[in-house]
């Protein structure tokens, strides 16, 4: 909980990680194997039973640990988490609520979660998404009928198995109250998906948990919120006084959706009105099941990995690049936007993605920088670690074209000047992206995406630009120029890194709106910024120009 969109998801859909020396080896007599994320609430560990059963074993922050209404309020939490028996949630097996550190421990998924699946997949077929909703619904009702309220029901506490999704981390949303109440700019939930009466801090029901579908089912569909992305403060904004942006979303899911995003809770369906209504709806059938096709493949393949246990003992892939999409024709290629309709939504199209059909042949990638690690995940120095072991013969068939590479697209093309302007001094090696974007990340806890000219939560994208400190941080591997005037071209950006690279971006260097760039470390991609404010709130503010190599 208290966790900002889009996040790592906090149960256990992503693949675990080796233990670091400040994580414990056993909590409530389980044996910690590895870890599968961390949130605002806690962290998640890979655990094993006595018997050899793996579980996902969730340990309390000390900070929460230490107040006694936090203390109190988990306990009941627990006790009402274990009466949920739904088959589309993950089972409670076990707690520890009087422990020094409290801990919660459900049943294992290995599944990735919907935002892994649509960040790395694109948007999903408008059939998919109506299982999933009903499905999640079932949860719900489960949920519900034991008397709890989820509060956080976000794409990444809703896990994929290869039998339909798993709606995890249910059981401390309302022991998080008492802190969060309390705590400087906490709140339960996420904003993105969080009803009208959550962020306005009224009483929260079920209703609350199905707008957070309608916001869910909308953003598997599009492969965007509802309510936008960006800070906070502007989703919780949008929640409250503005129409959901439903345009990007298949018209057969319009009502569907609308219905759920209602405004007042008494007009948004319960959750057997849910199901009902996915049983009428034509692209479903009255007997909606959760069997073969109701996945894309390259999702179903992605499931299938994940329940393979495609890792070692030591937690990494076997495979080897961690949690790294494989491109194809439904996948966009790392750090690119999923475009709408990447995965069909045309249920007549869904033969295309039906098991047993083959998949579309990929042309060889050309030679370049190793693949990006996920979003989330960034692990320094792995591509490096990588080279190391490519087989001498491929090695130097990679040297060869490498060499070819640079002397066919060098630097000599990229420095061509042209007219005045940053977006005419592009000239033929760049074309325009998106121009003048002015963003404010509200504090550490955001950075500037630099492909989509946005503001993001940390650590969730792949070319960034964060801050640390009293300066900005680029993303591993980007080069980064100063210009010492108050203009800056993509050409002199090329000139520039290839003369007098920067490690460092101070603000003090950068006041009155000096320029510098980024560039991307495939280097197709250059970013212009101007730093327009650093407030002593922690906010910053640029304007971002961006140019895409031709």
């Amino acid at each position: 909980m208290l966790e900002r969109l889009p996040d790592a998801p906090p149960g256990t859909g992503p693949l675990p990680a080796a233990l670091s020396a400040d994580d414990p080896r056993h909590i409530g007599g389980y044996r910690l194997h590895a870890r599968l994320g961390s949130g605002g609430m806690g962290v998640v560990y890979l655990a094993y039973t006595p018997g050899g059963r793996p579980i996902a074993l969730k340990a309390v922050r000390r900070e929460f640990a230490a107040d006694p209404e936090f203390r109190e309020r988990f306990a009941q939490e627990v006790a009402s988490a274990r009466r949920i028996h739904g088959l589309f949630t993950a089972q409670v097996v076990d707690s520890g609520v009087d422990d020094h550190t409290p801990w919660l421990a459900t049943t294992y998924v290995p599944g990735p979660s919907l935002h892994e699946v649509v960040h790395r997949h694109g948007p999903l077929p408008v059939r998919t998404v109506l299982l999933l909703v009903a499905g999640i619904a079932e949860a719900l009702q489960a949920i519900h009928g034991a008397g709890v309220v989820h509060r956080d029901l976000k794409p990444a506490n809703v896990l994929i198995a290869g039998d339909g999704p798993r709606v995890i981390d249910f059981g401390i949303a309302r022991a998080a109250d008492a802190v969060a109440l309390t705590g400087a700019g906490l709140r339960i939930g996420t904003a993105a998906f969080m009803a009208p009466e959550q962020a306005l801090g009224l009483q929260v029901t079920g209703a609350t948990d199905v707008f957070a579908l309608g916001a869910l089912a909308a953003y598997v569909a599009s492969g965007s919120p509802p309510f936008g992305e960006g800070p906070e403060s502007g989703a919780l904004y949008r929640v409250v006084h503005e129409h959901p942006d439903l345009t990007r979303i298949p018209p057969e899911l319009h009502d569907l959706v609308a219905w759920c995003l209602a405004k007042r809770p008494e007009d948004r369906p319960g959750t057997a009105a849910l199901i009902a209504a996915v049983h009428a709806h034509p692209a479903v059938g009255p007997r909606p099941e959760f069997t073969g096709g109701w996945l894309p493949r390259p999702v179903l393949d992605d499931v299938g990995e994940r329940s393979d246990g495609g890792r070692s003992d030591s937690g990494r892939d076997r495979a080897g690049d961690r949690g790294h999409a494989r491109p194809g024709p439904d996948r966009p290629a790392p750090g690119a936007p999923a475009p709408y309709g990447a995965v069909s939504h045309a249920p007549t199209a869904l033969a295309a993605s039906a098991p047993g059909a083959p998949p579309a042949a990929s042309p060889a990638p050309a030679p370049g920088p190793a693949p990006e690690p996920e979003p989330g995940r960034r692990a320094r120095g792995r591509g490096r670690r990588r080279a190391r072991t490519v087989l001498p013969a491929v090695a130097a068939t990679l040297l060869v074209c490498a060499g070819a590479v640079y002397f066919l697209d060098g630097p000599a093309d990229e420095g061509a000047d042209g007219a005045d302007g940053p977006g005419a001094a592009a000239g033929p090696a760049y074309r325009p992206g998106y121009a003048k974007a002015e963003l404010t990340a509200p504090d550490s806890g955001y950075e500037f995406d630099l492909t989509s000219g946005k503001v993001a939560a940390a650590t969730t994208v792949d070319w960034y630009l964060a801050r640390d400190g009293r300066g900005f941080v680029p993303s591993e591997e980007s080069d980064a120029f100063v210009s010492g005037t108050g203009e800056l071209t993509a050409a002199d950006c090329v000139r520039g890194i290839e003369a007098k690279p920067v490690a460092a971006l101070p603000f003090d260097a950068l006041a009155d709106r000096r320029p510098f760039c980024v560039r991307s470390p495939d280097r197709s991609k250059i970013a212009i910024v101007r730093l327009v404010e650093a407030s002593a709130d922690g906010s910053v503010t640029v304007v971002m120009d961006q140019f895409l190599r031709n």
